[in-house]
């Protein structure tokens, strides 16, 4: 990291470069929020952040001013190789000399679908698009007209699976969606058979689909994947898994594969292509071919998208899965974590806020919770934390690496983890707003900004 790390202190007010300062007044100029993507927002952000990055190589990015950072997040994980990794990197290079659109299928749709079907094995057909958004809510339309059923169960803990009106309409967020629309979901408990149950119970034979990801931040517990899987079959009812991030990073073959239960339907996304713009709706043939040509059904308008099979994006998936199989990606995900997290708990502990700071979710997913004395999740101290690590060179909206996080990397990051508790235990102690720059990160799902 080329930004020297200042040692914990007192309050440091840091003024913004005159660089950074014009460059996010253009970016909000131009771009509603400043971001095309909320996660990625300044209201996500300490205020010290760089404004914008101009390019990474593996585990690193740059900013404007040429400041380097490491960075985990990593795309909002998808990216797993590293950026700019060479074979996908010349993949699409290739394509992109060949064309990138045409007006026929090209041959490496047909090569992308078979490589992806190698590693998903429990899919039978499946169909391409540029975002998780869009395949989830195909996922959705296509249980909807297989059920001919109007309802959608949806794991109310797991925080998005669609900006499409179906689930925004569940959520803080939901002006422009109508109450029509928002009524026609549904929500259940991750790990509460129950309360899942209960909504069959309430809403006989009208429920078309189960949605929910397999795993987050805990696991299964009591067989709970399989039971959702028979009632789902018994209710008759599509079951959806939102595979977008478990898919290529807790198995290669998803968390569906890890917890051999097999879903209807399934998406996956982030990881496909290593950052390039893929994602896919994939499952049983009988339910995916409704969309398709070869039944006599009424037909499903399922994924038409002019940009869905761009063939630089879909070559870079082909390269991508090709690393997948030739090295142990996955493996790598687990220890780089696993490494990380022993660290940062050492470090919590010796700086005596192991009670306040705490390294959830699998090893190859790694989040971090910000608690006050009280144990109540701190938006400011989430802020402290972040701009602590924007100081030593650490972008970290989470602890989410990637194949390119070695060892030596693992070991700086963690150095600077260890100096930011300092100051949180400070701030633990004499308030977070004596050492906190700007104001607090916020939700994304909240009604006023």
């Amino acid at each position: 990291m080329s930004r020297k790390s200042p040692r914990p202190g007192p309050l440091r007010p840091t003024l913004e470069s005159p660089v950074q300062a014009g460059l996010r007044r253009r970016l909000h100029a131009a771009v509603p929020g400043g971001a095309h993507t909320y996660a990625k927002g300044d209201d996500q952000w300490p205020a010290e952040a760089p404004a914008l990055l101009v390019h990474g190589n593996g585990c690193r990015v740059w900013d404007a001013e040429g400041n380097e950072f490491v960075e985990f997040g990593m795309g909002l994980r998808s990216v797993t190789l590293g950026h700019a990794y060479p074979s996908v990197v010349a993949a699409a290079e290739r394509a992109l000399r060949q064309g990138a659109n045409f007006t026929r299928p090209s041959m490496v749709e047909l090569e992308c679908a078979e490589a992806f079907l190698e590693i998903v094995t429990t899919a039978d057909m499946v169909k391409f698009t540029k975002d998780g958004s869009t395949a989830t809510t195909a996922a959705v339309k296509l249980a909807r007209a297989y059920t001919k059923r109007d309802l959608v169960a949806l794991c109310a803990d797991h925080p998005f699976f669609s900006y499409d009106d179906w689930f925004i309409g569940t959520t803080e967020l939901d002006t422009g969606v109508p109450a029509a629309i928002a009524a026609l979901s549904l929500r259940f408990r991750y790990n509460d058979l129950e309360s899942l149950e209960r909504l069959f119970a309430e809403h006989p034979g009208q429920i078309a689909c189960v949605v929910l990801e397999p795993e987050r931040d805990e696991p299964p517990r009591g067989g709970f994947l399989h039971a959702v899987r028979d009632l789902a079959t018994r209710e008759g009812a599509v079951l959806v898994f939102d595979e977008m991030i478990t898919g290529f990073r807790w198995r290669l073959g998803g968390a569906q594969a890890e917890h051999g239960v097999v879903p209807d339907l399934s998406t996956f996304g982030k990881g496909m292509a290593n950052g390039f713009s893929v994602s896919a709706l994939a499952g049983r043939r009988e339910v995916m071919e409704r969309g398709g040509l070869r039944h006599g059904d009424e037909r499903v308008f399922l994924l038409s998208t002019t940009h869905g099979a761009e063939t630089h994006g879909l070559a870079a998936a082909v390269a991508t899965m090709a690393v997948y199989r030739e090295e142990d990606v996955v493996g790598h995900l687990h220890a780089a974590g696993r490494l990380l997290r022993t660290r940062v708990d050492e470090a919590a502990a010796s700086a005596g806020v192991g009670d306040c700071f705490r390294v959830v979710g699998r090893d190859c997913n790694l989040v971090f919770a910000t608690l006050d004395q009280e144990g109540r999740p701190s938006q400011p101290l989430r802020t402290l934390f972040m701009q602590e690590l924007v100081r030593r060179g650490v972008l970290a909206p989470s602890f989410v690496g990637s194949y390119a996080h070695d060892d030596p990397t693992v070991a700086l990051a963690a150095e600077a983890v260890a100096e930011a508790l300092d100051v949180y235990r400070r701030a633990l102690e004499d308030g977070v707003e004596r050492y906190l720059v700007g104001p607090s990160v916020n939700p994304v799902y909240r009604r006023f900004n």
